[in-house]
């Protein structure tokens, strides 16, 4: 089982603060929720393959690396995962996205699933899901069995924000996926949001409440 990777930079710490802030209007919210996942992408591509090649610079000839191996796929769980994809598309612009829509039923809190949709060449690349929030963790579960259905295996799971008891139940259903994690929080309330959080990352996202 991998150890969850909970990010240690004052950027992202500085980031996320005013993030959470309910002050804090729709317009930043986005640039922020981008930001962080700019920063994020930065620590969950670490360990991207590299290969050598040889180029010829203005002064001579030098060997140089570049990235090798599978390409990439970033897969946000709508709708508030859409918040993060434009910062990793930044730093990866090659990448493909794909989308899997979710909402959480309010009275039993599970995942109910109503989109999914998936480059062809998905089960190929490389992949990383996308949700600000890991609350109970039944979203993100579900989202990496649908993946895995797809014949996916090289998955990472990226949140900007996370409760112990989300992170317990993914590394349990998926010991193979590797979690990062901006802040790990203190628990779920009884209504199953984090504390202590940020309220509803797609409603601020999007400014619908």
């Amino acid at each position: 089982m991998s150890k969850p990777f909970i990010m240690d930079h004052p950027l992202i710490h500085h980031k996320i603060t005013l993030l959470r802030d309910k002050n804090t209007g729709a317009k930043e919210f986005r640039e922020l929720t981008n930001e962080i996942a700019t920063l994020m992408c930065y620590e969950a591509t670490r360990d991207m393959p590299m290969k050598e090649v040889e180029i010829e610079t203005p002064i001579c000839i030098c060997k140089a690396k570049v990235i090798s191996g599978r390409k990439v796929a970033f897969v946000p769980i709508l709708r508030a995962g859409l918040g993060m994809v434009d910062g990793l598309l930044s730093l990866v612009p090659a990448a493909k996205v794909g989308h899997i829509g979710m909402y959480r039923d309010p009275v039993n809190h599970l995942p109910v699933e109503y989109y999914c949709k998936l480059p062809a060449d998905i089960q190929e690349r490389d992949i990383i899901v996308l949700d600000p929030m890991l609350a109970t963790g039944g979203s993100a579960v579900d989202a990496i069995d649908q993946l895995k259905k797809h014949g996916c295996s090289n998955i990472k799971f990226m949140c900007i924000i996370a409760a112990p008891e989300g992170v317990e139940a993914l590394t349990k259903a998926h010991p193979d996926v590797q979690v990062y994690i901006g802040e790990l929080d203190d628990h779920l309330n009884e209504h199953k949001y984090i504390v202590p959080g940020l309220g509803d990352a797609g409603d601020r996202i999007f400014g619908t409440k």
